[in-house]
């Protein structure tokens, strides 16, 4: 087995599951508009292609805009006028991570927005005095930040891992801002104040 072989598991399965998360996200977004119709998305997710992992490598050319502290670089996929999806990457991955989702996604009806995070990719902070914060709430304000600069009123929201946390903080502070949430993995809002109670003793030793 070479060294390779690991990683290159890793990233099928962290493909197949975020795959799975895409069918969710295309199956959370129709059922809350009742019809894919109403949505702008032009199939059903049951009769969606199966994904091939490995299929797609690359995204098209990426795009740059100025957003809050940031000046991001995302990928785009699908038509401008469809239902947006955020799709937000963990730690230690990047947007390749949805390589294979974001087509199917566009296929679907999707308009598809997948950014690096600060610290990711072609994602650049504006100011060199900027403090660099790696907090999920930060990730967070990010986020909004960069629906506000791309005139994003409101978008399904995915991701996993930090993600996912990113994700779910933005659904709990800005609700408004999110139309549906998929939040893969356990990484989720924690509580400081419950964090501080211990545990059952069993618990605990795990």
């Amino acid at each position: 087995m070479s060294a390779m072989e690991p990683c290159a598991e890793i990233t099928l399965d962290r493909r197949l599951l975020c795959a799975g998360a895409a069918v969710t996200v295309a199956a959370a977004q129709l059922g809350l508009a009742g019809s894919a119709n109403a949505q702008g998305a032009s199939q059903n997710p049951a009769s969606l292609p199966a994904i091939r992992p490995g299929t797609n490598t690359s995204f098209a050319p990426l795009k740059q805009i100025d957003a809050g502290l940031l000046n991001v670089g995302y990928a785009e996929a699908g038509p401008a006028d469809g239902p947006v999806a955020i799709l937000l990457h963990g730690w230690p991955y990047d947007i390749h991570s949805y390589v294979d989702v974001a087509p199917l996604l566009a296929s679907s009806g999707y308009r598809t927005i997948t950014p690096y995070l600060r610290g990711y990719g072609t994602t650049r902070f504006l100011a060199g005095t900027t403090l660099r914060n790696g907090q999920p709430a930060a990730l967070a304000v990010d986020i909004v930040a960069l629906m506000d600069a791309l005139k994003i009123e409101k978008a399904v929201l995915a991701g996993f891992d930090w993600g996912a946390r990113s994700a779910d903080i933005i659904a709990a502070l800005w609700p408004e801002r999110c139309k549906a949430l998929v939040s893969v993995s356990d990484y989720l809002i924690g509580s400081q104040q419950a964090g501080k109670i211990p545990l059952p003793p069993g618990a605990e030793l795990q």
